[in-house]
This record gives structure tokens, sequence and C-alpha cells, in this order.
């Protein structure tokens, strides 16, 4: 993800103003004071203090996941929230990728009224919610989200935010503090809710796909490491510890969203690149078929718009382009007499027998010995009777900014639970079943509790399909009454 300042600024603001009338609360979390200062501290109210403070923290959270990563689905994943109060129910994406959490605003221009997917889309309202609060420029929090102070900042001025991804789509508007509303872990497959004050973007403009109804959702909650994202936020009012997890499911939809400390199954892991924006890793080699590439070293190493990049908000995965030729050279070395033609820019190929059968498994090194085995069910998909498609991906093609990045997404991320641990500055996977479930420890009490999956995309679809059928069932009633 890169921010940017962009001329939508003051159309931006002119739907803030008009929408938002009252006055920013001037709360902003990262202002920092000692409850102490000006006190003569003792022993026992500090001791006081951190007795209340281990009392609140460290719970787990359970996050609703749905959706689909494969290109011929949803291409996508994503959780349920809930926002305001009275609290309101969201569908956003999950995305490691970037960093926070925004949602569409009752005032957007080129927001998407329904969606592709069969959700129901929801706007959100800060007037109409009773503890919704702008955040002024003048906030810390804002300075941090932007890198800085904000030039020209003037009185309670909205704080804006402006996003541009990497697929050229974009998003700008107004962060608000409100009630974010989510389920805590409470026992062996049971939640219950909780809420806690978070900071973010209310979105009153969109580009690109945001703006189209083909798998529109109401916003995008990033995962990523900086001081604004959800996760950071929760961390720092002493909710949850910063260890997440995800099992993305792409044989029955779904999987595994949590956060909190896992204790089974067992994860190894490699350290992250210190000083990136995103989960960069050290890649060390790439074997296919038991034969590793001969690749030049130089191709693995972290730099500026270059190295390997873990990204849940990507569908396929890219790799520079003599990393990919060399790969699909050695993916087809045995199969010379394919025919293949482009389908929507993927190069398909027709074959009637178990890919798994036909062709050779894919392994990524990685730093501390960690594989991530990649099988040729993970890296082609089906599209149609016997017709496979490649999901790796050409990034020199692709992108000039990514030429030279590998950008693994969720193509060979499914169906392995995926650990990021920015506590200790870690990250790992093992091949799970993701209809299953995990478990999870609650720092709050020591205990560990079972977190199974979801599909909500599925539930929803059921209860759209169980009200049309009352819907109908009424309606001959009726018919036979009169």
């Amino acid at each position: 993800m890169a921010s940017m300042r962009s001329s939508s600024s003051l159309l931006v603001l002119f739907f803030v103003l008009s929408v938002y009338s009252r006055q920013a609360s001037g709360a902003g979390f990262l202002k920092v004071q000692n409850k102490f200062a000006g006190r003569n501290r003792t022993i026992a109210d500090l001791g006081a203090h951190d007795s209340r403070r281990r009392g609140r923290i460290l719970a787990a959270i359970d996050l609703p996941l749905g959706g689909l990563g494969l290109p011929t689905d949803t291409g996508l994943y994503y959780a349920q929230i809930g926002i305001g109060t009275p609290s309101k129910k969201y569908y956003v994406q999950v995305d490691t990728g970037s960093d926070i959490l925004w949602v569409n605003c009752i005032s957007c221009v080129r927001c998407p009224k329904k969606s592709d997917l069969g959700i129901q889309l929801t706007l959100y309202d800060p007037k109409g919610s009773q503890s919704g609060n702008l955040v002024s420029c003048k906030e810390n929090f804002c300075a941090s989200a932007n890198g800085g102070e904000i030039p020209g900042c003037l009185g309670n001025i909205p704080c804006q935010y402006s996003v541009m991804y990497g697929d050229g789509s974009s998003t700008a508007g107004y962060f608000v503090t409100d009630f974010l509303q989510y389920e805590q872990v409470t026992g062996h497959h049971q939640t219950k809710q909780a809420n806690a004050s978070v900071t973010f973007g209310c979105g009153a403009q969109q580009a690109g796909d945001l703006g189209s109804s083909s798998e529109a959702l109401d916003g995008i909650l990033g995962f990523g490491q900086s001081n604004s994202s959800m996760l950071s936020q929760l961390a720092s009012a002493g909710k949850v510890s910063k260890v997440f997890s995800h099992c993305l499911d792409t044989i029955n939809g779904g999987g595994i969203f949590a956060i909190g400390r896992v204790v089974q199954p067992k994860v190894k892991t490699t350290p992250l690149v210190p000083n990136q924006l995103h989960y960069n890793v050290n890649l060390k080699k790439i074997e296919v078929g038991g034969t590793f590439l001969r690749l030049p070293t130089d191709l693995f190493e972290t730099g500026d718009r270059k190295g390997t990049i873990i990204d849940s908000g990507t569908t396929l995965s890219y790799l520079p382009d003599e990393a990919y030729t060399k790969l699909y050279d050695a993916v087809f070395a045995n199969h010379q007499g394919l025919s293949f033609h482009t389908v929507q820019d993927f190069l398909c190929f027709q074959y009637p027998g178990s890919v798994d059968d036909g062709f050779p498994e894919v392994v990524f090194h990685f730093e501390n010995s960690l594989l991530l085995n990649v099988y040729p069910h993970d890296y082609f998909f089906q599209n149609g009777d016997s017709i496979y498609c490649l999901g790796f991906q050409n990034g020199g093609v692709q992108s000039k900014d990514g030429k030279d990045m590998f950008l693994l997404g969720d193509l060979v991320l499914s169906n392995k639970l995926v650990l990021y641990d920015l506590e200790n500055q870690v990250i790992g996977w093992t091949e799970y079943n993701c209809s299953s479930s995990i478990q999870i420890k609650d720092e709050k009490t020591g205990a560990i509790y079972a977190v199974d999956a979801h599909n909500i995309s599925s539930a929803y679809r059921f209860e759209l399909g169980l009200s049309v059928m009352l819907l109908l069932l009424t309606i001959m009633i009726l018919c036979m009454v009169h």
C-alpha cells in the first residue's frame, strides 16, 4: 500500500463538513500522558495500576471469515465487524498488505450501492452513531498516520487520509473514532461481543475497482504493522497481544482469522526483515520437482522495490521475470506438447488427468529453514471442464514498480495456518485443515480455547434464501385466505 496526499482533499473536506457538523472530540489515542503526573507516586499506586492493567489485557478475538481466494470465485477473503452505537454490521476485506481500517461513508462519491457477492452493504454515518467523533488534524494520531504534522492545520479541521493500492484503486476520506464491536473468545467454540474505541477511515471518495459493484465490500481491514492499524490500536489499549493468524480455505470457503497466541498447531517461523512497511521475509531458494532453480542470489535481496512480501490481500503470486521464466520452464518441462491459450490474461491449457499426479511440487525456502510447499492444485486453478490456468504471474509484465519483487498472496498461503507474531517479529506457517479449529491462548486467564472456522458467505446466502422462502410462503397463505 502506498499512501498519498491528493488533489481530492478539498472535495473530501466539503463532504466531511456537510455531513458531520459537530466538532471533533480531540481524543487522539496516541496522546500519551502519565496519569500520575503532578502527584507523588507510591509503590501502592503503581502496584494497583499494574494490577488493574493485568486484569483487562490480552484477550483473544475471533473474526468470522467469508469469501474464497480463487480467481474464478470472489478472489478475496473478508471479515464481519461491528461499528458504532448502536452497532451495525460491516463486511471488510482482510489485507495484511495495508494498514488502516476504513469503511464507506454516507457521503461517499462512487461508493457501490450493491455487491455481486450477495452481501448487504452498509454506509457508515458518523452522525448516526452516538459514539462517533471526528479526528482533527491536530491530533497525534493524524500526525502518525500521515508521517508528520499536517501543514496548514487550523482548529478542528478533520484529519484526512488518502490511500492508493497496488492495483491502482484508491480511497480518500477522513478519520473518525468510534466503537468497534468484535467477538471475544470466552471458551471452547464460544465467544461474546466486546468493544473498544478505534480510529478508522470514513471513505468519502473511491476510485478504480473500489467503486465497482463487482466483489464490493464495505471497506478494507488492514493488518499491517503501523501504529494506525486496528491491531496496533487494540494492543496499545491493552486489549490484545500483537499476534494474529489466518487459515484461508479454498476448499469450502471462509476459514479462520484470530487475534491471539496459537498453541496448536505448532508453527515454525522465519524472521521478518526489520524496518519494512510490509511483511518482508528472506527467501533463499526455489525448488521445483526436487531441483533448485539456478537464480542469482541478489534476486532475493531486500531493498528499494525488491525482496519478498507475504500479502493476504493479493489473490495470486508474482515473481520477478527471471524467476518466473525458470519456474515456468521447470513446471512444464515434461509437457512440451500442451497447447496454451489465454483466458482473461491467464495462461490456460486443457489437461484430462490429475494435475497433482502430472506436475511438480514447488517449494520456497526461507531463512531459518522454513519451507513453503505449493502443490499443483494450489498453483493451478480450474476454469471449466479439464481446463487449468497458471496462478503464478510474471511481476515484470504486470507492474513496473513490482518487477523485482516476490509477492506471495492467497495462491500459496491458502490451506495453511499463517502466524504473524509482531511482538517477536517473526512469521510462519504450517499446512492445515482450514475447515477445522485451532487452539488459542487467552492470556487474560491463561486458558486455552478452540476457535472454529467460519464461512459467513454461505451463512449469508442461507439466511437470504430462508427469507425468500418465508416471503413466498406468506404470499401463498395470503392468497389462500383471500
